[in-house]
């Protein structure tokens, strides 16, 4: 039996706390789905508001996505990634409790109003910031923690995580609802969709305090000798881990924080358009409006929320693929395979939305799309952000890339219901083109990372 190099208990360990960040990521985005209508009937058709509003209020987390993207590069090179987690661990506690009861004791229990509307909307972007600032955090703390040889695995485990949570909060919104009639779900039931994610919360922020700082940073803040203790746990050898100390210290000399573009600006524009076209390719249409685009295709509501675990479970198995074959394959020979399977499902789709064919053959192609993104772009795009940037300038580079993913985000998901009031082909046939055009991205513009430690791909950058 080959014997690892690594401390594989402590590293593992170490990263599945961190993915309970990405597990509420996933959840915090999900919840939404089962929710939305619930919101509709509840606070926007009372006030008589119109689908754009509805649309903005379903995405209003993203917004605060947005923020939490923009201050995770202060937050992580301020504080720390550790105390950046347990940050967001706080937001995603107070927001789950407060987007369950918005009334807040401000407001009457129950009744529609705009100031009702507003309080949602705050605690909804509340928890966005949560999910801006662990997306950008977690996936860098695994890759500053992990061995070069399985980074790209445990990075992809964050992903798996973010599935994991969707799937989760697919089964705790159905079994919520289920049996129960729809008077019920719109006035309270969706309420307990939403205070369920207090609980996922609360783990994470008490399984924090438990874990490390990451060795890099603490080199980066000019603390070595705690960094040499993290490494030789990781790595089993003080011979080894005062190597890999002193590679670290030459790529942090001189100065611990460079300025934004020291190492050109191709490096920042790889990040930001693998963010943007990650949400461009409409994946989060397909997981905010899951029960709705089912229920569109003749579905009833238990239905639509059963084929909606379905497509979960599917989104699994996939990111597992993803999982066991990013450090053998590579990153580009991934991301091109997943591009080249979203865009022959959202063009198929496109059609059968031209010529009105609803039935199987519709969650076949809405599967073979969303399965292809979650064996590429989903955990790959998070793996490469976390590995390309130089340490000197990584949180602010991350906290930019993040902050466009989330602002490719808001724009793909808030103006979806419009779009597909004007033609649903000429909407999926946009993702589609997109999937194209991220292939081409991939080909000619992403260096492949795989078996390189991250002080190497600074090297590249400064060549």
């Amino acid at each position: 039996m080959r014997q690892t190099s690594y401390n594989a208990g402590y590293v593992v360990g170490i990263t599945l706390v961190a993915t309970i960040g990405g597990l509420l990521f996933g959840y915090d985005t999900a919840v939404i789905s089962g929710a939305e209508k619930s919101i509709e009937a509840f606070l926007i058709l009372p006030l008589g508001l119109s689908s754009f509003v509805h649309g903005a209020t379903v995405s209003s987390a993203l917004v605060g996505c947005i923020i939490g993207g923009i201050i995770s590069g202060f937050l992580s090179s301020r504080l720390g990634r550790k105390k950046s987690l347990l940050i967001a661990a706080a937001l995603f506690f107070f927001s789950a409790i407060g987007s369950a009861f918005p009334e807040s004791l401000l407001l009457p229990y129950g009744q529609s109003s705009g100031g009702l509307l507003v309080l949602f909307n705050i605690y909804r972007i509340i928890g966005g910031v949560g999910v801006g600032l662990a997306s950008a955090v977690c996936p860098m703390y695994i890759g500053e923690i992990a061995p070069a040889r399985i980074r790209g695995r445990l990075v992809s485990l964050n992903q798996f995580a973010i599935i994991f949570g969707m799937l989760v909060v697919y089964f705790v919104n159905w079994a919520i609802a289920n049996g129960q009639a729809i008077e019920w779900i719109n006035s309270i039931g969706w309420r307990y969709m939403f205070l369920s994610e207090a609980i996922p919360a609360a783990l994470f922020g008490t399984l924090v305090c438990f874990v490390p700082e990451t060795p890099r940073y603490l080199a980066l803040v000019g603390r070595g000798d705690k960094a040499l203790a993290v490494l030789k746990k990781i790595n089993n050898s003080a011979e080894k881990a005062q190597s890999i100390l002193d590679e670290i210290r030459q790529t942090v000399s001189g100065s611990a924080r460079g300025k934004l573009f020291s190492y050109g600006k191709i490096v920042i524009i790889i990040g930001i358009l693998l963010s943007v076209f990650q949400q461009f390719v409409g994946i989060n249409v397909a997981l905010y409006y899951a029960p709705r685009i089912f229920e569109s295709m003749g579905a009833a509501k238990d239905a639509s929320m059963l084929q909606t675990i379905v497509m979960g479970l599917v989104n699994v198995i996939f990111t597992v693929v993803a999982i066991l074959t990013v450090d053998k394959w590579g990153r580009k020979p991934l991301l091109i395979v997943g591009s080249a399977g979203m865009a022959l499902g959202m063009f198929v789709i496109s059609a059968l939305s031209y010529f009105n064919i609803i039935g199987i053959s519709t969650l076949v192609f809405i599967i073979i799309y969303t399965a292809s993104f979650m064996m590429s772009w989903g955990p790959i795009c998070w793996v490469l952000i976390a590995e390309i940037f130089p340490l000197r300038i990584r949180g602010q580079a991350v906290a930019i890339a993040v902050a466009a993913q989330w602002a490719a985000n808001y724009l793909i998901s808030s103006t979806y219901p419009a779009m597909m009031e004007f033609s649903g082909a000429l909407t999926y046939g946009f993702y589609g083109l997109m999937a194209v055009l991220s292939a081409l991205f991939v080909w000619k513009m992403i260096p492949e990372t795989k078996g390189k430690t991250l002080e190497e791909m600074e090297r590249h950058w400064k060549r």
